[in-house]
């Protein structure tokens, strides 16, 4: 609490003069906090606790409100610096699948992956005619019925084994069915009719999926539709050691780039006007096919939650990743928000980032 009140009017003078985003030649229209309906206070409360060192290894924060950026802070790095937000870019998987069934490219996302990849049929280990039926969805939903968790350190499917071998595809493909214990003879029937298990192998494995279904390696084919068209030229991809992009994340872009994909989903698939993504797609992507737990649900690559702030509710899509990393989208408000930081594999990760967005970004909100 400002004690001063003279100082703490010369503080909040100082913001409010700094606090509209600086344009330039990204397509991004600017404008101020204040005039698209946020208060500076909470805002400067913020950006003081994150300098005083309350909120650790924050890289940026940047907010858009009805369509455009009007606010825009770095902690660490520069407009131009690429963001590692790890697994937040799966949903950008989501996207070009999206595309892929727009164009007729994908019959939809209860094709079947091993039909679509024969090649990977042929041979794989553990057959079992249930891997047969695992369509694209079940990839998209974290619910395929594989044994893959990369919450669990002991799960044949986690990641970290995946990366010690070549032929990640195969290796997802190869793995057993997983199983689960119940207590009694009758099972209850999961949420949505989907079991969670949190599996990057699955995403990955859709990178194969797009490039066989649209003739075209995944990185190209989400240049020519989907970043070009968003003016997005800085993407850096990883790729697997048979040069397959990965789309299980780990995707570099910048914090306005990773803003646009936010802006590209609140506005239904639309850019600056530019029909990019079909509306449908987008709402079937933001509503949930699995539940993850008492609070958060999950779309095709999209974390569904709520965050409570000033003791009203705001429901939420939102991309996450390993460090706290999240682009969020806040479709009552008319708002999308990025939050960049490097708490990789930290505990209280993405408490931290969920405080931002709770006690500082949602109570700013003044209409």
């Amino acid at each position: 609490m400002c004690k001063h009140l003279i100082l703490c009017l010369g503080l909040l003078l100082a913001i409010s003069t700094q606090a509209a985003p600086q344009s330039t030649n990204d397509e991004w229209t600017i404008s101020s906090p204040q005039s698209s309906g946020l208060s500076i206070a909470p805002l400067a409360a913020m950006e003081k606790a994150i300098r005083a060192g309350e909120f650790k290894k924050i890289g940026s924060i940047l907010i858009a409100r009805h369509g455009k950026l009007v606010y825009e802070k770095y902690f660490d790095g520069e407009a131009d610096s690429l963001r590692d937000t790890r697994s937040a870019t799966k949903s950008i998987t989501d996207i070009l699948v999206g595309i892929a069934i727009k164009e007729k490219k994908l019959s939809g996302v209860d094709a079947r992956v091993l039909s679509l990849l024969p090649e990977r049929a042929r041979g794989v280990q553990n057959p079992d005619p249930r891997k047969d039926k695992i369509t694209v969805e079940d990839f998209l939903t974290m619910s395929s019925p594989l044994e893959c968790d990369d919450w669990n350190d002991a799960s044949r499917g986690n990641e970290e084994r995946m990366y010690l071998v070549e032929d990640w595809a195969q290796f997802i493909l190869n793995l057993p069915l997983r199983g689960r214990m119940h207590l009694g003879e009758q099972v209850e029937a999961p949420p949505y009719g989907r079991y969670f298990s949190y599996c990057t192998g699955g995403v990955f494995t859709l990178s194969e999926v797009l490039e066989k279904v649209t003739g075209t390696r995944t990185d190209r084919y989400a240049e020519e539709k989907l970043f070009g068209p968003l003016g997005i030229t800085d993407a850096v991809w990883v790729y697997s050691p048979m040069n397959i992009p990965q789309t299980g994340g780990g995707l570099r872009l910048t914090s306005r780039e990773l803003l646009k994909i936010a802006e590209l989903y609140r506005a239904g698939g639309q850019w600056q006007g530019r029909r990019i993504v079909d509306a449908a797609w987008v709402e079937a992507s933001t509503r949930p096919h699995a539940r993850i737990d008492d609070n958060t649900e999950y779309g095709y690559l999209w974390w569904l939650k709520a965050f409570n702030s000033g003791g009203k509710s705001y429901a939420a899509f939102y991309m996450s990743g390993n460090g706290g990393n999240k682009v969020a989208v806040f479709s009552g408000l008319d708002m999308a928000v990025v939050l960049t930081s490097t708490n990789f594999n930290s505990k209280g990760m993405h408490e931290q980032t969920d405080r931002l967005l709770s006690d500082y970004i949602l109570r700013a909100v003044e209409n």
